[in-house]
């Protein structure tokens, strides 16, 4: 894209390990269908020509590219080094950033974010700085995991973590919403006009369970101390205990207005 127009004020060099952890190689072989079934929410976004969009958590930039295709510009933001280094790769202007640590001033016609806000744990302040970074009637959409995203998957990873003498991490590394609590959190913000609901997603894991729990789980395992010499069996356990490549799959999709 060129020289940015845009000057956030601060940007972070490290990813929080407690949060997420990312191989860019593996995310974008084995995690493939999350931009994929991101039509959806980049279709409710529906980015015009000439917009300014921010992409909030943009991962490789898969999504944000087909947002520049519709004639829009583009800012990614992500706080994971590799993925942002695979998005400018694809040729997405992209921050190395927390997302909680935006400071965009009314820089943005609207936002977007898909898969990646049950990341951000500091909910509150992500909420605050969307919308800062909006200009005056802005809208912000996308899609997150939802209330009761993944329970089958997660609690066969967390059982085959105890089998094998591992204490699961004890505090939560996704913040998976109610549509009324996630509501509240963006309402307090300052959004109006906010339309969320849980849909329910089944969707078939092309490459397996076990490279779901090796490449989304990374940093779960890196916290519950499974060296990385064990974690291949152990994902392959956790696959014959889920007994289906079917992922359990809740996402909440949304879109809001900040007032004009």
């Amino acid at each position: 894209m060129g020289e940015d127009p845009l000057t956030p004020a601060r940007s972070l060099n490290a990813t929080p390990a407690s949060i997420s952890s990312w191989v860019a190689a593996d995310y974008a072989r084995v995690g493939a269908f999350v931009p994929a079934l991101g039509q959806a929410a980049l279709d409710l976004l529906d980015p015009r020509s000439g917009e300014r969009i921010l992409d909030v958590g943009c991962g490789d930039g898969a999504l944000s590219l087909k947002i520049i295709d519709r004639g829009a510009e583009v800012v990614g933001v992500d706080n994971s080094p590799e993925l942002v280094e695979a998005a400018r790769a694809n040729g997405l202007f992209a921050e190395l950033m927390d997302a909680a640590d935006m400071e965009f001033d009314r820089q943005f016609d609207a936002a977007f974010s898909n898969a990646a806000l049950h990341w951000m744990l500091e909910k509150e302040r992500v909420a605050a700085a969307v919308f800062e970074a909006l200009r005056l009637g802005g809208r912000f959409a996308g899609e997150m995991g939802g209330e009761g995203n993944l329970e089958h998957l997660r609690e066969a990873l967390d059982t085959e973590l105890v089998i094998r003498g591992y204490q699961p991490p004890l505090e939560a590394s996704n913040w998976y919403a109610s549509a009324e609590d996630f509501a509240a959190v963006y309402e307090a913000a300052g959004f109006t006009q906010i339309d969320a609901r849980l849909i329910d997603r089944p969707t078939e894991l092309e490459h397996g369970v076990a490279a779901w729990v090796t490449t989304f789980r990374r940093g779960w395992l890196d916290r519950a101390g499974v060296p990385d010499e064990e974690r291949e069996d152990l994902a392959r356990a956790v696959a014959d205990r889920a007994g289906s490549a079917i992922a359990d799959y809740v996402r909440l999709r949304f879109i809001m207005r900040k007032p004009a």
